[in-house]
């Protein structure tokens, strides 16, 4: 196995778990909203907060399944990922929602990334 291959397989698997790790800040963060109800609870925050759990667990899939298409879905996922975290941090002074935020734009980040780099070596394989 070539160095590269490796660390495109390092990188895949840090997205993997990132995405597992979000999705599953994110589920037990609308049990957290619903809780406290008021703004916390607010259709369009459970919203996001439920899209972007759907978003990671699915990414998350089809990069175990090596799918043709996890690019554009981490890509999808890296952009309600960061509306996630945006929402979240609304919350000033909630461990819970700040904790739910990192892990939404660590998330993006790497999605982001995977999107970029399974982009460019497409295109790199059909020049």
């Amino acid at each position: 196995m070539t160095h590269e291959l490796k660390t495109d397989l390092a990188k895949m698997m840090a997205c993997i778990d990132s995405c597992l790790s979000c999705e599953q800040t994110c589920a037990s963060c609308v049990t957290h909203c619903l809780r406290l109800g008021g703004r916390h609870a607010t259709p369009e925050h459970i919203t996001v907060l439920l899209d972007c759990a759907r978003l990671c667990a699915t990414s998350a899939d089809l990069m175990m399944r090596n799918s043709p298409h996890h690019a554009r879905l981490c890509a999808a996922c890296a952009v309600v990922c960061e509306a996630c975290a945006d929402d979240c941090e609304r919350f000033e002074g909630d461990f819970v929602m700040r904790r739910c935020a990192e892990f939404c734009r660590m998330c993006a980040g790497l999605c982001a990334e995977m999107a970029a780099s399974t982009h460019s070596q497409g295109h790199a394989a059909h020049a």
